[in-house]
């Protein structure tokens, strides 16, 4: 999942003088500002240079790699490899990919947390990791449907094991093809603009009715005053975020600045990723990769005047325990049935997390959560907490691929 934080060369503020700064003292997030000024500083860089870097940056396209082939393969093999196939498709924060599977011959597939792909302060308590794994189950069980599967799946089956996160049984069963298995490849996290048209009430009222889980419910923001409170404190917690050092630098290291990077690592967050336009997207990949400040300037500033400025509606997932890991995999669960559902209706959808973030930041260092109040009284529901929020809306471009490890290298 991917989550809402996006740490890369854009379209930030200005910053104090001396950081930054490429050869010729152009840095790549002023290149995005205005378009004009990027035409410009592209034509005096140096034909040599600048065919150089968009060889490498895949300047014309980002999905020509071995990192994308899981897009493209995931519906190739019958059995439980291509069940896992599709699981790692799924959602999870800053594409981390927090998962590891072990196959029980063609009767089960067990699903594993990966400590190594934690995001340490960004996430203490592994809130993000264990919805990206509820993720990558809801695909598991999509995908063992589609291959005449009965999946019968148990959350936390072993006390004593507990990065084991899921147990899913395979018995035989009528083969079940949907819209949302289908909307597998199509499902991407979508940073970019969304345009004004709202979404009906109806549709908003049939997704929130996918929750299977009698823990795990789905809210709506959709008037103006709530949905312009909620922004005003994303925009806030994004820069409670980025003024935190360390979650600053745990975010950002996940972020993937060249081609060759991409290909060797196979996730994290990349320029494609961020809903740029393709002309101004060139642009930026035809310069040196900024600084992890002009990251996150440009995170901040998307976050004010595209993320927040754009969205049609609001989603909470709202569950008793937000800090239960159980509640935190069906929480996963229902989301990824959301963005599929979603996807599968030409709506955009994008995790936005950087208020619970916070909080749970402020928990872990001892503090009163500075958000929880505010958030809270936007949720409208006593008793529950918010446990992801994301934003909804028709999407004014479509969203990119990202890279994604195979099976192979998933597999135990």
């Amino acid at each position: 999942m991917s989550t809402a934080k996006t740490r890369m060369a854009g379209e930030p503020p200005p910053a104090p003088a001396g950081g930054d700064r490429s050869e010729g003292g152009m840095r790549r997030r002023d290149v995005l500002r205005v378009t004009g000024v990027g035409a410009l500083t592209v034509a005096a860089a140096g034909t040599a240079i600048l065919s150089y870097r968009a060889y490498d940056n895949r300047v014309l396209g980002a999905d020509g790699g071995g990192a994308f082939d899981a897009w493209r393969l995931w519906r190739d093999d019958p059995g439980p490899h291509g069940m896992v196939a599709a699981a790692v498709l799924a959602a999870s924060p800053h594409n981390t990919q927090p998962w590891v599977f072990r196959l029980n011959g063609d009767d089960g597939i067990e699903v594993y947390a990966d400590p190594s792909r934690r995001m340490g302060s960004v996430d203490p308590y592994s809130r993000e990791m264990h919805l990206g794994l509820g993720c990558a189950l809801e695909n598991l069980v999509l995908a063992a449907r589609a291959r005449g599967r009965d999946p019968q799946v148990t959350l936390r089956p072993d006390a004593s094991q507990p990065l084991l996160v899921a147990r899913a049984g395979l018995p035989t069963g009528a083969r079940q093809e949907s819209a949302m298995y289908d909307a597998i490849a199509g499902r991407h996290t979508n940073r970019g603009p969304y345009s004004g048209e709202p979404v009906p009430d109806a549709v908003l009222t049939g997704l929130a009715a996918m929750s299977a889980d009698p823990q795990v419910s789905l809210a709506w923001v959709t008037t103006t005053k709530d949905k312009d409170a909620l922004g005003q404190l994303m925009i806030e917690a994004a820069q409670a975020v980025v003024s935190d050092a360390e979650q600053s630098r745990d975010g950002f290291a996940w972020f993937r600045a060249s081609a060759d990077d991409i290909e060797a690592r196979k996730d994290g967050l990349t320029l494609d990723g961020q809903g740029l336009s393709p002309f101004i997207t060139a642009i930026a990949k035809l310069l040196p990769a900024s600084s992890r400040e002009s990251g996150d300037a440009f995170w901040v500033e998307q976050t004010r005047t595209v993320h927040t400025a754009t969205a049609a509606a609001y989603g909470f997932v709202l569950v008793s325990d937000p800090r239960d890991p159980v509640q935190q995999l069906a929480g996963g669960r229902l989301l990824q049935r959301v963005h599929l559902a979603a996807t599968a209706g030409g709506l955009a959808l994008h995790h936005m997390n950087q208020i619970t973030e916070r909080n749970d930041r402020d928990l872990s260092l001892g503090r009163e959560p500075l958000y929880a109040s505010r958030l809270a009284a936007l949720a409208h529901s006593p008793g529950l907490e918010v446990l992801a929020t994301f934003r909804l809306g028709y999407p004014v471009r479509e969203g990119r691929l990202s890279p994604r490890r195979p099976v192979r290298e998933v597999l135990r």
